[in-house]
C-alpha cells in the first residue's frame, strides 16, 4: 500500500510565488533580499494556516541562496534552519540553549535562521531570557518568529520585530487553488462543491486542504454539491431558495414542514436560521449591478441568486435580514428555540401578506 501524504504537505509551497493570498508580504520579503534591508528579528502573525510558517521556511532557505534568483532544491541549507515550536519548549532552559547556539557561526550559507512558531506560548521569564539576543543578534542570525495570537506577546518583544501581518485568504483565490489541485490529483470536481469547501475553510488554505483530502476519501474522482454537503453536514443552498420561494408564496404550512424535514436530517435550528439571514442578504446584493461582485458563491449559484433577488422587493428583503438577524441574536438565551425559529417563519411569510391585503382592500 503506497503510502499517503495530505495534500497541506504534498503542495506545500517551496518558492514566494507559489504562495497565495499573500502577495504583500512575499513581494516585501523578496524586495528585502533583493536590496539586503532585511530586519534580524521579523514577526509573522495571522490567523491558522495562511502560510505563516511556510514562508518562514521560504525565506530562511532563499536568504542563503547569495543573490541567486532560482532556488537549488538541492541546496536546503537544513543545517542552517533551526525550528522551535513554543508551545512545547517555552521555558527559559530552553531559551538558553538556544542563545548559546545563536552565537556559532554558520558552516555553509550567511546566515543561521531561527524560526519560532507559537512565540505566544513562551513564558514571561522565557521572554525575558530572549530580549538580549533579540535586540543585537550576531550578524548571522535572523529570528522569524510566528504566531496566531500577537496580542499575547509582550511589547519589548513586539518592539524589537519587524511585524507582518497575514490576512485570511479569499473564497475565490482558495476555490481556484484548490481547481489546480484537484487537476493535479485527476479528480472531476463541481464549482459548486469547490467553493463551499473554500467557504467551510474561513479563509484557512491548510484547513481547506483538509476538507479537501477528506470529501475526495468520500466520494472518490468524482467531486459534487451533493457529496461535499453530505459529508460536511452543511445545509445545500437549494433548501434556502425553497425556503424563501415558499415565504414569497406566504405558503405558512410548507414553510415549518420545510424547517421540520431541515431539522428531523440533524441540523441545528441556529444554523439554519444564520444562514438564511445571510441568504437574504445575498440576494440582496444581488439585487444591483454595482454590488453582484460581492457575493461569494459559484457560477451556477449567482444566477439563481439573480433570478431570485429579482421576485424578492427590497422592502421585504430589509424587513427579511431584519427578522431573520434578531432571531439569530435570541436563538441562544431562548428557552423554546424551535418555536422561536417557528414564529420568526411565519412572520417572514406574513411580509409580503400583509402587503397583498393592502393592496386587496385599496382595490
Amino acid at each position: 500500500m503506497e503510502h499517503f501524504i495530505v495534500s497541506a504537505r504534498k503542495y506545500r509551497p517551496q518558492t514566494f510565488n507559489e504562495v497565495i493570498g499573500q502577495e504583500s508580504i512575499t513581494n516585501t520579503l523578496e524586495n528585502a533580499i533583493k536590496n539586503n534591508h532585511l530586519a534580524q528579528a521579523l514577526l509573522f502573525t495571522g490567523p491558522r494556516g495562511v502560510g505563516k510558517t511556510t514562508c518562514a521556511r521560504i525565506l530562511a532557505k532563499q536568504i542563503n541562496q547569495d543573490g541567486k534568483t532560482e532556488l537549488n532544491p538541492d541546496e536546503d541549507f537544513a543545517f542552517n534552519i533551526f525550528e522551535l515550536d513554543a508551545a512545547s519548549n517555552n521555558s527559559v532552559d530552553d531559551i538558553r540553549s538556544l542563545t548559546d547556539q545563536v552565537r556559532i557561526p554558520p558552516q555553509v550559507g550567511k546566515y543561521k535562521v531561527y524560526i519560532i512558531d507559537e512565540v505566544h506560548m513562551l513564558s514571561q521569564s522565557a521572554f525575558n531570557a530572549f530580549l538580549k539576543t533579540l535586540e543585537e543578534p550576531p550578524a548571522h542570525a535572523i529570528f522569524i518568529l510566528a504566531t496566531t495570537e500577537k496580542h499575547k506577546i509582550i511589547p519589548t518583544i513586539l518592539s524589537r520585530c519587524q511585524i507582518f501581518d497575514f490576512k485570511r485568504i479569499t473564497v475565490l483565490d482558495v476555490k481556484n487553488y484548490l481547481k489546480d489541485i484537484a487537476k493535479k490529483e485527476n479528480v472531476k470536481a463541481d464549482d459548486d462543491a469547490l467553493h463551499i469547501i473554500a467557504q467551510k475553510a474561513d479563509g484557512a488554505m491548510r484547513d481547506a486542504l483538509s476538507i479537501f483530502d477528506r470529501v475526495v476519501s468520500f466520494s472518490g474522482a468524482e467531486l459534487t454539491r451533493q457529496a461535499v454537503t453530505e459529508n460536511l453536514n452543511v445545509l445545500d443552498y437549494d433548501e434556502y431558495f425553497d425556503t424563501t420561494d415558499l415565504i414569497l408564496d406566504n405558503d405558512i404550512p410548507k414553510v415549518l414542514v420545510q424547517f421540520n424535514s431541515i431539522i428531523s436530517r440533524g441540523f441545528d435550528g441556529h444554523h439554519f436560521i444564520s444562514g438564511l439571514a445571510s441568504h437574504f442578504r445575498d440576494l440582496l446584493v444581488a439585487k444591483d449591478k454595482a454590488t453582484v461582485p460581492l457575493l461569494e458563491v459559484g457560477d451556477n449559484a449567482k444566477k439563481r441568486y439573480l433570478e431570485q433577488s429579482e421576485k424578492a422587493s427590497l422592502q421585504f428583503l430589509l424587513q427579511a435580514i431584519d427578522k431573520a438577524n434578531d432571531c439569530d441574536l435570541k436563538y441562544k438565551t431562548s428557552k423554546n428555540q424551535r418555536l422561536l425559529v417557528e414564529l420568526t417563519l411565519m412572520q417572514l411569510a406574513s411580509i409580503t401578506f400583509d402587503g397583498k391585503k393592502k393592496i386587496a382592500k385599496t382595490t
